[in-house]
């Protein structure tokens, strides 16, 4: 009998046998073991139990001690793990040392945790809605089977309310639930109003919590003492004893899909571990992903609608304004300026929105044309004034603010273009007596800072909020009546195919925190392509109809989700090395002629060089999963790992 192990590190499976006078059946799979491994010992995974293997008898070792009586993992959940490795093609070490605590790998002994102090409930259900009431109906009738519902509501439409009341259904029967939320930022005030509702365990698992308290929550939800498991994208592995509710909230929002290491989807991942358990998972947002739709067409998931704001509340009206027209104006327009004054008038609060931080994103002289560039990437530096300093997004390197052109020695140099810190200071400048508040990932830093950003705006302790994304989704200000947005051409002409979905997705996104109470709300949108079709038709007929017509594009050319994409990503310090390793991966591709399968590239990445390393990319496209897959399987073996490289499935950023 041969121990089927996964060791933390970017390897396969492991074969070894037993421990000496120690019984394995297949009620261990999941527990740790210590074995033999190179010149030490390490911590495995038992993964599964065969009478098989590949490797010569004499070079198998014992396992030195089973670690756990019981599982840390369940059967389920190991079969989650081998299905995300065979996946995204990864070796199932590099998946296990991915999503498991790494103290479970140094420590054989395990620190005990605390029950928590269970605050009481102070708040009860709301009343329901005919929607709401319908929407919670149709989702509880699937307790106990697989189901994926896209619960589609507009913003504001009360899906919290949803996901709440069935929850509550879920504890009631003795189970657990999962939530996940895109942000970090958005878990405190998700956790402050679940305590409120609900008096049991519930713990909270992102990569901003001391390791020490994630594990504590780890474990709660493991031992099913936690009822309920709050978290970000990382959460979606928390082992839960009595899984039965899985909600992914904002479902389209690309902060689900991660970008270095394992390159998971988290809503896919919620999606396939729903099906290992047996249990309904709910996709809620008001602008669902073209995938989501398409799923709901092929009758894969279950459409639910909340076509109705809660409560008194009414859409907000747009108002589109065409940028020719105020040349000059510092990004804000007359009409702009004077909808902010009308608001601030009558104590209202007001939101504007710009998806770009910083100063200005790039620095020039107007005697040479000289741009400040990163010297470590293919990249323009930013300007952020608050320090002084050129920022290199990318590869985080930072500079001193030149007074004068490092090629021509003129003193003419200056911002081009804005960030959230050149209409922070315009919006100081037209508006002196305004409080102002700028909410990014610079002002955010320092821990808890976003807690009390949101303390001082529902305090109204704020009148203007200047912010990125980060303000666009997920949160409720009572008070916001107008929203302006800066800038709604960025995805309108971008080379990625996704842009226009993500731009479409952050305008109804950070319209929906207009007029969500009684006071009406209004969102004006700043373009120089008013008549962009596209925009047109999101602005007046709304994003499902704006959604069927980029549909109807992506079918017609051939994209995802009508087709299914790996990207091959590598990267060298050298250029010609870098395009070697690329063009021989090619034609290895080419050579496996069984496969019908699309090729593109090589070509540089959109970022050519970053961190002093060129990077290049290859995509492979196919009409059918499997037959991607299939090829995949072949092909990888034979690539050479000379560069450094990696494989994205289904990606959803060409950088």
């Amino acid at each position: 009998m041969f121990l089927k192990i996964a060791v933390a590190f970017p390897l396969d499976i492991l074969d070894y046998l037993p421990p000496p006078n120690v019984e394995i059946t297949t009620e261990h799979f999941g527990c740790r073991v210590r074995v033999p491994f190179r010149t030490t010992e390490t911590i495995g995974l038992l993964m599964g139990i065969s009478n098989e293997t590949n490797v010569p008898l004499e070079k198998i070792k014992s396992a030195l001690e089973l670690i756990d009586e019981k599982p840390l993992i369940s059967k389920k959940d190991l079969a989650l793990i081998e299905w995300t490795a065979n996946y995204y093609h990864c070796v199932i070490g590099w998946t296990v040392q991915t999503i498991l605590p790494n103290v479970l790998f140094q420590k054989t002994e395990l620190p005990d945790y605390k029950t928590p102090k269970i605050i009481p409930a102070q708040e009860i259900a709301l009343n329901l809605n005919k929607a709401q009431q319908q929407a919670v109906e149709t989702i509880e009738e699937s307790f106990n089977k697989f189901k994926p519902f896209l619960l589609e509501g507009v913003t504001g439409s009360g899906k919290t309310e949803v996901y709440l009341q069935l929850i509550d259904k879920i504890i009631k029967i003795g189970k657990q639930a999962l939530v996940l939320v895109p942000e970090i930022n958005l878990t405190p005030q998700t956790v402050e109003r679940f305590q409120k509702r609900f008096d049991v365990p519930i713990s909270t698992i992102h990569s901003n919590i001391a390791k020490i308290k994630r594990l504590n929550a780890w474990q709660m939800a493991k031992d099913g003492v936690a009822k309920i498991v709050i978290g970000t994208r990382s959460a979606v592995w928390t082992p839960m004893l009595n899984l039965g509710l899985i909600i992914v909230d904002e479902e389209h929002d690309s902060s689900y899909k991660q970008q270095s290491g394992l390159l998971y989807s988290a809503r896919d991942i919620a999606i396939r571990r729903a099906q290992l358990h047996d249990i309904p998972v709910i996709l809620g947002t008001a602008t669902p992903s073209f995938e989501s739709i398409y799923n709901t067409q092929q009758n894969k998931y279950q459409l639910v609608s909340l076509p109705k704001r809660a409560g008194v509340a009414k859409p907000p009206s747009f108002r589109i304004i065409d940028m020719k027209q105020y040349q000059g104006f510092e990004q804000l327009s007359p009409p702009l300026r004077q909808a902010i004054a009308q608001r601030l008038d009558k104590k209202e609060q007001i939101l504007i929105y710009l998806n770009r931080r910083g100063f200005s994103p790039s620095l020039m002289c107007y005697a040479c044309g000289w741009i400040a560039m990163c010297f470590r990437c293919s990249a323009r530096l930013t300007v952020h004034a608050e320090t002084s300093l050129l920022h290199c997004h990318h590869c985080g390197s930072k500079q001193k603010l030149p007074q004068h052109c490092p090629s021509c020695q003129s003193a003419q140099i200056k911002p081009v273009g804005f960030g959230t810190e050149r209409i922070e200071q315009a919006l100081e400048k037209h508006f002196p007596h305004a409080r102002i508040l700028r909410i990014d990932s610079d002002s955010t830093r320092k821990k808890n800072a976003m807690t009390g950003f949101l303390e001082q705006i529902h305090n109204g302790k704020v009148d203007i909020l200047v912010g990125t994304q980060m303000l666009a989704k997920g949160h409720h200000f009572p008070k916001v009546t107008l929203v302006g947005v800066i800038n709604a051409d960025g995805g309108l002409f971008s080379a990625d195919f996704r842009a226009t979905e993500r731009l479409a997705q952050g305008l109804i996104q950070v319209a929906g925190r207009a007029g969500r109470e009684e006071a009406n709300g209004e969102v004006i949108v700043q373009t120089h392509h008013p008549d962009h079709p596209l925009l047109v038709m999101l602005l007046k007929k709304g994003y499902r109809k704006f959604s069927e017509l980029a549909l109807d594009e992506r079918k017609s050319v051939g994209l995802p989700p009508y087709q299914f994409m790996g990207l091959l990503r590598a990267e060298c310090k050298t250029q010609s090395e870098l395009q070697s390793f690329l063009q021989q991966a090619r034609s290895l591709a080419e050579q496996l002629t069984d496969f019908p399968i699309q090729i593109f590239g090589p070509i540089n990445a959109p970022l050519a060089k970053r961190a002093q390393l060129f990077r290049g990319q290859l995509l492979l496209q196919a009409t059918h999963r499997k037959l991607l897959h299939t090829f995949l399987e072949h092909w990888l073996l034979q690539l050479p790992n000379k560069i450094h490289w990696t494989l994205d499935i289904d990606p959803l950023d060409f950088n």
